[in-house]
C-alpha cells in the first residue's frame, strides 16, 4: 500500500507540474507541437518514473532537524511557479531570451540535473529523506559522487530548475531559480550540524576534503 499511495503521490505531482506548464503555454495542443517542450515533457515523466524506483523517504528517523522544516513549502512554492510562469512569459514573449538554441540546451540540463538529483538516493536508499534527519542504521557515506560533493542532489535541483527554465527561454524561471539558492543553503547548514553532531570529528575531516556543491569552487 506505502508504495503504491507513493507511485500516485509521485504520477499526480508529475502530470500538476506538466499541466501547469501546459495552462501556462496555453493548452495541450500549441504546447505538444513544439518538439524540445515535447521533449521536456517525456523527460519529466522519465526522471518521475526513476525517482519513484530510486527510494527515499519522508522520515523523520531517530532525530531531525525540525527548525529547517520551513524550506519545504518554499521550494514547493517555488517549484510550482516555476512550472507555469516560464511557459506563461514564453507564450507572451515577455522577458524571454532569444533563439530556440536555448531550448534544447535547457532539455539538456533538465535532464542531466534530474539525474544528478536523484543519483545520490539511489546511493542512499532509505537513508535519504525529504527531511533533514538522521536515519536508523545511518552512517557517513563519502564515496562515489560524494567524494567531489557533499550535496550533489542539491546541485541536481538547480541544474534541473535552470534547464526548465531555459527549456522555455525564460528569465523569470532563471530568477525564480535563482530564489531557490538561500533557503538551500539554509537547509544545507541545518544538514551539515547535524552531520557534526552525529559524526563528529569524521564528519569535519570529509567536509575538509570535499566541496559543498561546486567541485574546487565552494
Amino acid at each position: 500500500m506505502r508504495s503504491a499511495l507513493r507511485l500516485l503521490l509521485v504520477a499526480i505531482g508529475s502530470c500538476a507540474y506538466a499541466g501547469l506548464a501546459v495552462l501556462g503555454w496555453g493548452g495541450f495542443k500549441p504546447f505538444f507541437s513544439h518538439p524540445a517542450l515535447k521533449t521536456l515533457v517525456v523527460v519529466l515523466f522519465a526522471l518521475s518514473g526513476v525517482a519513484f524506483l530510486a527510494g527515499g523517504n519522508l522520515s523523520s528517523g531517530v532525530r531531525e532537524a525540525r527548525s529547517n522544516r520551513w524550506v519545504l513549502p518554499v521550494f514547493v512554492i517555488i517549484g510550482f511557479l516555476n512550472a507555469y510562469l516560464p511557459a506563461y512569459t514564453d507564450r507572451r514573449d515577455l522577458w524571454t531570451i532569444d533563439g530556440d538554441t536555448i531550448r534544447s540546451v535547457g532539455v539538456a540540463l533538465f535532464a542531466a540535473g534530474g539525474a544528478l538529483r536523484i543519483w545520490p538516493v539511489f546511493v542512499l536508499g532509505n537513508r535519504f529523506s525529504g527531511l533533514v534527519a538522521i536515519q536508523p542504521g545511518h552512517n557517513l557515506v563519502t564515496g562515489g559522487v560524494y567524494r567531489v560533493i557533499r550535496h550533489p542532489s542539491y546541485l541536481g535541483l538547480l541544474i534541473n530548475s535552470l534547464g526548465w527554465s531555459l527549456a522555455f527561454r525564460s528569465g523569470v524561471g532563471v530568477l525564480l531559480t535563482v530564489l531557490l539558492i538561500p533557503p538551500l543553503l539554509a537547509r544545507i547548514d541545518a544538514e551539515e550540524n547535524l552531520l557534526y553532531s552525529q559524526f563528529g570529528d569524521d564528519y569535519n575531516t570529509y567536509c575538509s576534503q570535499t566541496s559543498r556543491l561546486i567541485p574546487g569552487i565552494y
